[in-house]
């Protein structure tokens, strides 16, 4: 397979600087990879709210500059770095996420805590990302990507479907068990409700507007509560879990929104022998 010395991107070169597109940006050649590395031909990417994060520079934590971003890229493999040991293979298909590399050895990682190892290096913020047409990234944390799956609705998943996995996951949650989800309409909620219903879950869809109720039910919300409209917020969502309260929120609501949410209906909402993730 040929791989060119330069591509397209977009970059940035400095914290809250213009985007610039690039069309000599260099690839990294196969010759040039470290043992754990692979050379991703990257065919599609999502955009996340992250992305703005890292551009402007408003985390307390550097990012590499210049800098290409992106962290939710689906692509082939079309090299690997001399001396890995893998699974993976040249060809396949696989999705690069947020989380580019961690140890796997360490007492978080060995709790299913990735994100939080000390070594831990994130795509599109300490090395170059998804918005470009090859990337290096490592083969530790290369996700499979089916054959079957539309990649155009892969890449999404790779961040936001992660998130909201993780959330539903550590809910500890049993089938039938109601879940009331706040943004349910939303890029995340949306996500979540789907995932939730398809386990067996009973999803309290949280959102506001007839456009989101639509949406909500179309994906498998059970009921459908417009916190806007509701007279008694906290009555309403006791009333669509059995009297008892849901066993586990999760809320996806922007700041602002989640204070209009609970301050201004101040529904005091309590789950019930469950938990509560924001």
């Amino acid at each position: 397979m040929s791989i060119p010395t330069k591509q397209s991107a977009v970059i940035f070169e400095r914290s809250n600087g213009p985007l610039i597109y690039k069309t000599d940006w260099p690839v990294v050649q196969p010759k040039d990879l470290k043992p754990g590395e692979a050379l991703v031909k990257i065919t599609h990417s999502g955009v996340c709210h992250t992305d703005l994060h890292a551009l402007k520079g408003d985390w307390p934590l550097d990012t590499k500059l210049p800098l290409v971003g992106g962290h939710e890229g689906v692509g082939i493999i079309v090299a690997i770095g001399a001396g890995t040991t893998t699974e993976r293979k040249v060809g396949e298909r696989v999705g690069i996420k947020w989380l580019a590399d961690s140890c796997l050895d360490c007492e978080v990682c060995r709790n299913g805590q990735e994100a939080t190892c000390s070594k831990a290096i994130c795509s599109g913020f300490a090395v170059d990302g998804t918005f470009q047409q090859y990337g290096v990234s490592y083969v530790k944390h290369l996700t499979p990507v089916p054959e079957g799956l539309d990649p155009t609705q892969a890449a999404p998943i790779l961040c936001a479907g992660v998130t909201v996995w993780k959330a539903i996951k550590q809910s500890n949650t049993n089938p039938g068990d109601y879940i009331l989800i706040s943004g349910a309409g939303g890029g995340l909620g949306h996500l979540a409700l789907q995932y939730a219903a398809a386990i067996g879950l009973r999803p309290i869809a949280v959102d506001t507007g007839e456009e989101k109720r639509k949406l909500c039910m179309s994906l498998g919300a059970e009921t459908f509560i417009d916190f806007r409209q509701s007279k008694d917020l906290k009555a309403d969502i006791r009333a669509a879990s059995g009297g008892l309260g849901p066993h586990v929120s999760i809320s996806f609501l922007f700041l602002h929104t989640l204070n209009s949410f609970s301050h201004k209906k101040n529904p005091r909402v309590y789950v019930f022998d469950g938990s509560l993730s924001l």
